[in-house]
């Protein structure tokens, strides 16, 4: 997996394919990381993040901050309403050169340069003028971060120098034998390739070595200089000739592991998935990893509340039930002070023990009563009595206690269940009104209530035809519930674990088996479970109801069945 220089080059002339030639109408910075140019309904996104930066077409939508970074808005003033009139490689390196021709504030044309630098944890992006004088840095380097290369507004745009290495777009055949010749023969082909020419991943090296040796750890100095030569220039005529193969490739359990630009015949035991354009993979390979960045970014105070709260609650319900273990004993509290006060008589300050004669039993039985030899025999005798009394008390509190502690960790874990789910800005801006309405919105940093559009819940249509409602979280679930279904329609939740309430919309009708398995799966598909199948509970509306007090999306229902299903889109 790398996003490296011969990817740039492939991805490049996608863009140009596509893009060139259209105009910038908005410009969106969803994330610290990502900057995306809308272009006649068409998305480029440039994302700059530590793990895989990388350019490239999307048909991703994802949300924006309500109040968009300087930075965003600089883009915005230098390139709304600019064209994109060229798109270049900076050599055979990842750094891409974007130019868009536009009008300035006073009216006079003017060029416009956006550098994409995609190295990794130096990735950055760079406005210029036509000379190459920087307007804006996405990530501003002065003087304390590097002596060598600074990026600062006001300073003259220099790309990054390159490697003293060959570019594997233009090296002729005696040049690569040359090299082969003067590289160590007891090294790694791969290590000569990465060491010899510019923008060539590991990952690419190993192909190539490969497909000339049939192994890709292979020492140069046993590998045919003319077959690794016709290996290599093979694979860098197909990219020059556009001939790419974007695609996906995964192992045996389908998880993505790669992607590339042609194929990776080393890589046993994987299967190879094309794309129809490197847009689509990377949507396909990131778009999911992106969310869950995304969610984690947005939401790490959320994410911080729920997790310390289940961990508190956890250890709490571990201490209720010891302490209801001890409490377990106040039978033989009170029959220790019976046993003293039956003996009082014959009982004298100081003894530590007696021997009683249980008569309880069938035959009697001799018990050993242990005693406090500072206190007298019937003050012994109250000290058991006042245990007893004690330990009788807070079993009943004990179980009051452990019940409510055990309905608010079923709570946060539901919290959980529907942040790790959680897709939109508005999805997390109601989970933290619900997390305020709880109770929970002072442990919740600089929280303020926000008058925002409320998201929507998800919506399915049964293979009859009837619509399937599904929330997104606890308010929705209650929304959903209480307010939108109706008496006679029908409601299924996964039986004992966090999830969606799931409605059927039905009228008081009977709809076929198809559609209580369609209902019950998505219900399934919208919990915490992780085992196939799943058990879920339905019943009508009106059999749900909602105690006094309870947390959002705390419910009891009765006169339910239980169908079990299997989750087959459970990611």
């Amino acid at each position: 997996m790398a996003f490296d220089a011969g990817m740039l080059y492939a991805v490049l002339n996608e863009i140009k394919e596509n893009v060139l030639g259209l105009r910038v109408e908005k410009v969106h910075q969803p994330t610290k990381d990502e900057i995306v140019l809308l272009m006649r309904g068409r998305r480029l996104s440039v994302n700059l993040g530590s793990v895989c930066p990388r350019i490239a077409l999307t048909e991703l939508v994802k949300d924006n901050p309500q109040a968009p970074p300087m930075f965003c808005m600089l883009l915005r003033k230098h390139l709304c309403g600019a064209v994109l009139e060229s798109v270049a490689q900076c050599g055979f390196d990842r750094v891409a050169r974007l130019a868009f021709r536009g009008v300035d504030e006073m009216g006079y044309l003017s060029v416009k340069h956006l550098y994409a630098e995609l190295m990794g944890k130096y990735s950055n992006l760079v406005l210029t003028d036509e000379q190459d004088k920087i307007i804006a840095v996405a990530k501003p380097i002065d003087f304390s971060d590097s002596e060598i290369r600074q990026l600062l507004p006001g300073l003259t745009y220099a790309p990054p120098p390159l490697q003293e290495k060959d570019d594997p777009l233009t090296v002729t055949k005696e040049r690569f034998f040359a090299l082969a010749a003067a590289y160590p023969r007891e090294r790694s082909a791969v290590r000569f390739l990465t060491d010899s020419f510019l923008g060539t991943a590991t990952v690419c090296a190993r192909e190539i070595v490969f497909r000339a040796a049939g192994a890709t750890d292979a020492a140069l100095g046993d590998t045919s200089p003319e077959g690794l030569w016709q290996a290599f220039s093979a694979r860098f005529s197909r990219l020059i000739s556009g001939q790419n193969c974007p695609q996906i490739t995964r192992n045996a359990e389908g998880e993505p592991i790669a992607f590339g630009y042609d194929v990776y015949t080393h890589l046993e035991g994987c299967i190879a998935e094309r794309t129809e354009s490197f847009g689509a993979l990377f949507d396909l390979y990131f778009g999911e990893r992106d969310r869950i960045e995304r969610i984690h970014s947005r939401a790490a105070d959320l994410l911080r509340l729920v997790s310390h709260t289940e961990s508190r609650l956890t250890k709490k319900l571990a201490l209720q039930k010891d302490e209801l273990a001890d409490s377990e004993r106040a039978e033989e509290y009170r029959r220790m002070g019976e046993f003293i006060t039956a003996e009082l008589y014959r009982l004298k300050r100081g003894a530590t023990s007696f021997t009683a004669t249980d008569y309880s039993t069938d035959p009697p039985t001799s018990v050993t009563v242990p005693l406090d030899g500072r206190l007298s025999p019937s003050a012994n005798a109250q000290r058991y009595f006042k245990l007893y009394r004690k330990a009788k008390t807070a079993r009943e509190m004990l179980a009051t206690q452990i019940a409510l502690s055990e309905r608010e960790l079923i709570y946060i874990q539901s919290v959980a269940a529907f942040l790790s789910r959680a897709e939109t800005e508005a999805d997390l801006l109601e989970l933290r009104e619900e997390l305020a309405l709880a109770g929970y919105g002072a442990r919740m940093k600089k929280y303020a209530p926000q008058k925002t559009k409320k998201s929507k819940p998800l919506e399915f249509v049964s293979p009859s035809g009837y619509r399937v409602l599904c929330g997104k979280n606890n308010l929705q679930n209650e929304q959903l519930t209480f307010r939108v279904a109706g008496k006679g329609d029908l409601w299924f939740h996964a039986k004992g674990i966090p999830g969606s309430h799931v409605i059927l919309i039905c009228d008081g009708a009977e709809p076929p088996e198809e559609d209580y398995t369609f209902a019950a799966t998505v219900a399934a598909e919208h919990s915490s479970a992780t085992a196939d199948p799943v058990a879920v509970d339905y019943t009508r509306v009106k059999n749900v109801k909602k105690p006094p007090a309870a947390k959002p999306g705390y419910v009891t229902y009765k006169t339910n069945y239980t169908a079990f299903v299997s989750m087959k889109n459970k990611k």
